[in-house]
């Protein structure tokens, strides 16, 4: 794989999958696309998905100044309808489900009993124009398992509910940057609302290139976009109707480290890294007024604080953090380890994101981060390091 100056290490898969080693690689609709326009690919939570075309830098600035197009086919799509759909989601996430409109969604987390992150996740409640009422999206390689998990717990708990996996019916892709809603209106010959009209995370229909869309002002770059929901055999004539530089993994993560959000296996791993929401500095997405499971074991965190936090940090040498890399106090004890780093691209300098205790978390704090057994100055920051 191509090497270069940023962050983005294509040696090694990003984010964590639930397919077992050994199996073939899951392909998303435009496979033969990418490929043949040169796109450089990589493993991806069981994926073959494009980690560049041109440059991670040539694509990371098309988003942040004008506007770029990913394929994000290889998050999971599960529908979830019936008469208890909106109680067994409520049960299942951090979030409460009962406050959605339709045609809005929310972001959550998905928690075991002893409130340690399994996967974040986005709930649509569909328009009713769709045959289910809800859609939720967990991350690359998590669909199967937790469609599972829904599946069991509607069993184990009695409820009316239907739980389908249609991950490999639909494609995904984000266009985002400040062009980005401008660019799909244009190629949007019908929709139930004017896209520039849609607020932050509200949903419509929408056809693009004669296919039937759901369009949400959604996006995980730090910059304002749509999110496109497409049916599997629609997929290129959509991506077509776009003209805009496309964009692989390294630019995603990139322009997601710069906004501060969480990557599913690199900044919590519920085997190998766990955590739950508020060390994670997504409280936000949890409601302690509503009954999931893990809810009671945050609870007491929320009323304790917890003992870490998910801090942002800026290197003030040269070198660039990556995933890994012990962080240290300024004597060189090691108190946590950088889950995300990169050379920022918008901001010229090295940042990353890791989690220490409650103490070192105060922007400014005095650390170090271990680059290549080397001590490099650095200090914490606030998240996101980039306000758009």
């Amino acid at each position: 794989m191509v090497q270069n100056s940023l962050s983005f290490d294509t040696t090694k898969p990003l984010g964590c999958g639930g397919r077992h080693a050994g199996m073939a690689l899951r392909e998303p609709p435009l496979a033969g696309v990418h490929d043949a326009r040169g796109a450089e690919t990589t493993e991806f939570g069981g994926w073959a998905m494009p980690v560049e075309f041109d440059s991670i830098r040539t694509e990371h600035e098309a988003v942040r100044e004008s506007v770029g197009k990913f394929d994000v086919s290889h998050m999971g799509e599960i529908a979830v309808s019936g008469p208890d759909a909106a109680e067994l989601l409520g049960r299942l996430t951090t979030n409460d489900v009962s406050a959605l409109d339709p045609a809005n969604a929310q972001y959550a987390m998905i928690l075991d009993t002893e409130g340690t992150i399994l996967d974040d996740t986005v709930i649509y409640r569909l328009p009713e124009t769709h045959d289910a009422a809800y859609l939720f999206i967990p991350n690359a390689g998590h669909d199967e398992e937790m469609a599972e998990r829904w599946t069991t717990h509607r069993n184990e708990w009695g409820l009316d509910a239907t739980v389908d996996n249609r991950t490999e019916e639909y494609a995904m892709f984000a266009i985002q940057g400040p062009d980005a809603v401008d660019l799909v209106a244009d190629a949007a010959d019908d929709a139930d609302e004017p896209l520039a009209d849609l607020a932050r995370f509200a949903a419509t229909d929408a056809t693009v290139a004669d296919a039937d869309c759901i369009a949400a002002r959604t996006g995980y770059t730090g910059e304002d976009g749509l999110e496109l929901i497409v049916p599997w055999d629609g997929a290129e004539s959509v991506w077509n109707a776009f003209d805009c530089q496309p964009c692989g993994l390294g630019a995603r993560d990139t322009l997601r480290i710069e906004a501060g959000f969480l990557l599913s296996g690199e900044d919590f791993h519920h085997a190998e890294n766990p955590r739950n929401p508020f060390e994670a500095d997504v409280g936000f997405a949890v409601d302690l007024d509503t009954e999931f499971i893990g809810r009671d074991a945050l609870a007491q965190v929320a009323e304790s604080g917890p003992d870490e936090r998910f801090v942002g940090f800026e290197l003030e040498t040269r070198g660039v953090p990556r995933h890994g890399y012990e962080i240290t106090d300024p004597a060189g004890e090691t108190i946590g380890t950088v889950t995300s780093g990169t050379m920022s691209p918008t901001l010229s300098t090295p940042i990353g994101m890791g989690y220490v205790p409650a103490a070192y978390a105060e922007p400014g704090t005095a650390v170090a981060v271990q680059v290549r057994g080397e001590p490099k100055e650095a200090r914490t920051r606030a998240l996101p390091f980039l306000e758009r």
